[in-house]
């Protein structure tokens, strides 16, 4: 784990689906020690799979004392977000190391 504290930004891909879960969990480990923006806005499916992946994801950034932001969420990541019964997950900074 790195200890650059430089923003690193992600964009989702609009499908998250099964065959999008192992490359979103890579690329999300590649940039762990960084404090991370992940952009939502072109989401137009969110599968199970790929919301645990997130979710594990953002664990492990508060774990780091790194935040952990979702940006621009889609009208249909939200739904979706909702439809897994996970409308309470907030992607909002928290543990944030100043």
């Amino acid at each position: 784990m790195t200890s650059d504290q430089t923003l690193a930004a992600l964009s989702l891909p609009p499908v998250l689906d099964l065959q999008a879960a192992d490359p979103l969990r890579a690329e999300l480990l590649s940039l762990r020690g960084r404090p991370l923006q992940v952009d939502a806005s072109q989401v137009n499916r969110l599968g199970g799979l790929c919301l645990q992946v997130l979710m594990s994801a953002k664990k492990l950034w508060v774990e780091d004392g790194q935040s952990f932001t979702l940006e621009d969420p889609s009208e249909v990541f939200s739904e979706q977000l909702s439809a897994f019964g996970a409308s309470h997950f907030h992607f909002e900074p928290e543990g944030e190391v100043s």
